[in-house]
């Protein structure tokens, strides 16, 4: 099985100022990433504007992504949803044009219970032989899969990870302390992932590191290491990149700055809206601190 771990970037999606998506531009950011040092690319997660992408649309970022990368890195492809036969069936599509696992969400709006959600994920796992990476954010979905649920999933055969991004680092340790073996625990939270990845984490699947890679990919190496000095440097480094990243709803941020560094163009979809004024020199200043932008 491919080896998944480090500095894995949620990638956005680009888009013309239309919002038509920007094909070339995606290829390049992922020729760019490689060439920074990103360790896998996560293609239409959260930062990729899953909601507002067609499911056509979402299946052409995927075999675009896979196409592009030729097998120079992971892929993992944003195939979940809150409705189990729909993700069974991206799943297999991602499967079919070659994504080395896919990333899948706690089920949204629809709020399963624990039941619900183990056998959301069983029934993917099982029907499709494709590695699965659990996503747990329940900020975003509203219902929090327990760590007990976690450790249920961990017995499945394809259930190879989770993307904690609660930033529970508590929660984070348990997971690690009690999870067996072959089951990987990846941050999905760029202020706590350095913590996360000391305890015993085998990555961030990352937003920072749209706009960082190299210095993510060093920051994840050297706390994997345990080089705590030099993570902690990078950390430091990155701190209010992680922060301002946030100052309003992701990706809004994170595409401001991508074509602040002239690496695309700013489109975005409704309901989604560009940044707002007063945040420009708030994120431009963070990505000058960090050494992103002149």
């Amino acid at each position: 099985m491919i080896q998944i771990s480090g500095s894995l970037v949620a990638i956005v999606t680009p888009m013309h100022d239309d919002g038509s998506l920007d094909f070339p531009s995606l290829r390049s950011l992922i020729d760019w990433h490689i060439a920074e040092g990103s360790d896998g690319i996560v293609i239409v997660g959260t930062s990729g504007e899953s909601p507002t992408v067609s499911v056509e649309e979402h299946r052409e970022l995927i075999r675009v992504a896979v196409e592009q990368v030729n097998k120079r890195i992971p892929v993992i492809a944003g195939t979940g949803g809150n409705s189990t036969t729909e993700a069974v069936e991206l799943t297999a599509y991602a499967k079919s044009v070659g994504a080395d696992a896919s990333l899948q969400v706690v089920p949204y709006y629809n709020k399963p219970t624990q039941e619900g959600m183990y056998l959301h994920f069983r029934k993917v796992a099982e029907s499709v032989d494709l590695p699965v990476i659990l996503y747990n954010v329940p900020g975003r979905t509203v219902a929090d899969m327990s760590v007990d649920t976690m450790l249920r999933l961990a017995q499945v055969p394809g259930v190879i990870g989770v993307k904690e991004a609660t930033g529970n680092i508590d929660r984070a340790a348990q997971l690690i302390k009690s999870a067996p073996a072959p089951f990987k625990i990846y941050s999905g939270d760029d202020p706590t992932a350095i913590a996360l990845m000391l305890l015993g984490g085998y990555g961030n699947i990352s937003v920072t590191a749209n706009v960082a890679p190299r210095a993510m990919h060093d920051l994840c190496a050297a706390a994997m290491r345990g080089d705590v000095e030099t993570a902690r440097r990078i950390h430091m480094q990155l701190l209010s990149v992680h922060k301002n990243l946030f100052v309003e709803s992701n990706p809004i941020p994170v595409k401001w700055a991508l074509q602040a560094m002239g690496k695309m163009a700013g489109g975005i979809r409704l309901p989604l809206t560009p940044l707002a004024p007063q945040y420009h020199e708030v994120v431009r200043a963070s990505l000058q601190d960090a050494g992103l932008l002149s």
